[in-house]
């Protein structure tokens, strides 16, 4: 009788081995790009305040961005119009652009730039652009935000 000693153990894995290669490597790339486009972020202000509200349809008036739900159409709008509307709100907001160009692909700049921003207690909404990524931080921490950016793409 014969006994099969092949050994079957699986082996986790944390995942490194899909991103580290040779030197020069795809990851490797990735986050030099990455690091570069950090350095860069040239966040600027869009002037108002902005809040979020959903609605059963897509409205008429002027909006700054729009998100089909399968419930609803959430709007970001200005604090005014809502206002005027009678719509209600939690969060009013400032809106900041960041003025890099970034690919949609990349991989890692939300994450670096919310995980900035959470270590000093500001929230952070983001809305992925073709070409630059938008924050929406609580209009009364907008200051410290800028701050925060700031700090992060000079420390990058």
């Amino acid at each position: 009788m014969t006994t099969d000693t092949t050994d079957t153990t699986t082996h986790a894995t944390s995942g490194d081995e899909l991103a580290d290669g040779p030197a020069g490597g795809p990851a490797e790339v990735q986050a030099r790009e990455l690091a570069d486009v950090v350095r860069r972020l040239n966040p600027k202000v869009r002037s108002g305040a902005f809040v979020v509200v959903s609605l059963p349809s897509q409205s008429d008036v002027p909006v700054e961005a729009i998100i089909h739900e399968d419930d609803a159409v959430t709007h970001v709008v200005a604090r005014d119009i809502a206002k005027a509307e009678g719509w209600g709100y939690d969060f009013v907001a400032g809106w900041i652009t960041l003025g890099v160009e970034t690919d949609l692909a990349l991989v890692g700049l939300t994450a670096i730039v919310t995980t900035a921003l959470a270590e000093h207690g500001i929230s952070c909404n983001v809305l992925a652009g073709q070409r630059h990524d938008h924050l929406l931080v609580p209009l009364d921490r907008l200051d410290d935000a800028l701050l925060v950016l700031a700090r992060l793409s000079r420390d990058h």
